[in-house]
């Protein structure tokens, strides 16, 4: 756990059917490290689990840190955790801010879409915006009036939305006839966070309307298989440490690395929350992340360690 920092429990709120909000302050008047609109943290949590959730406080703020999780009916242990063992005054472990999901303050205007959950790190960029003065708009989606989170939050940014609740309309937005009308504007940025089904439409729709600034978060890791190319078996050396290490198809990359005692930052170990991001100075890595876009993965300049795998024989990491 390096680089993280000491936090307790400050504030628990109900946001919404499932959701709470957690506020963290620094323990001893501290303050935290600053963030940038639609970064996340890690929470290491009471039960051994480590998670990641998007910030939705203003940017800027120091004094506190605040999240708000959807208790997953498919839950690992991770958000149930958080809604039945956090309590007020409890202290804990957190990560340093990390953005995977950065926003760009230059665009002429942004349209912001939000899926359930996934509306926390619309929040922030939206308050981002707000702060900024920039033109943008929200497009929020959620199952019902009563599973939306957030809702005084989205309304006092001042800007418009478009609300959309699925059990009053029937079924899910039409997203093809909603961002049509969206993209008129000469470098206009979409952004999306929100389930799996969702976020595949968005990309799909985008791609079909030639918008080409559209840019995703997931909450939950899509599989990607290893390529035909993919070794098995291969070499990694590690330059700064030294070590040489062999990774067979029994162990993942990175549990071969922490067997080793290499000390690897990490936390979702499904290639989505970008804690395991490593550099790469030789050797060809096979990407199965959802972090790094298709430009960084032609570089093999980085990878995240926790999934992907490798196309050479050999693979030097910075380590």
């Amino acid at each position: 756990m390096s680089q993280n920092i000491q936090a307790f429990v400050h504030t628990l709120r109900y946001e919404a059917e499932d959701i709470i909000g957690v506020e963290l302050r620094p323990v001893d008047g501290m303050v935290f490290p600053a963030f940038e609109a639609g970064a996340h943290i890690d929470l290491y949590l009471p039960n051994g689990l480590v998670r990641s959730y998007s910030l939705l406080n203003p940017p800027g703020e120091t004094h506190r840190y605040v999240v708000a999780v959807l208790k997953d009916k498919a839950s690992r242990g991770g958000s149930r955790c958080v809604h039945e063992q956090l309590r007020i005054g409890m202290k804990l472990a957190i990560s340093l801010p990390r953005n995977n999901f950065p926003l760009h303050e230059d665009a002429a205007h942004t349209v912001l879409v939000a899926g359930g959950i996934g509306v926390t790190p619309i929040l922030c960029m939206g308050r981002r915006l707000q702060q900024l003065g920039k033109s943008f708009e929200v497009l929020y989606f959620a199952r019902s009036r009563q599973s939306a989170a957030l809702v005084p939050e989205i309304e006092a940014l001042g800007v418009p939305v478009h609300w959309h609740f699925d059990v009053e309309q029937g079924g899910p937005p039409d997203l093809k006839a909603l961002l049509g009308t969206r993209g008129a504007v000469t470098n206009t940025h979409f952004y999306a966070c929100g389930p799996s089904v969702m976020l595949d439409n968005f990309v799909a729709t985008c791609e079909g309307l030639g918008h080409a600034n559209a840019h995703i978060e997931r909450f939950s890791a899509v599989e990607v298989a290893a390529s035909a190319d993919a070794k098995k078996s291969y070499t990694v050396e590690l330059k700064r440490s030294g070590k040489v290490i062999e990774i067979t198809p029994e162990k993942s990359l990175l549990h071969t690395l922490l067997d080793a005692k290499i000390d690897v930052d990490h936390s979702c170990e499904e290639g989505i929350c970008g804690a395991c991001e490593t550099r790469v100075l030789e050797g060809e890595p096979d990407h199965r992340d959802s972090v790094l876009s298709a430009s960084e993965h032609a570089s093999n300049k980085m990878m995240m360690v926790c999934v992907s795998g490798c196309k050479s024989a050999r693979l030097v990491l910075d380590l």
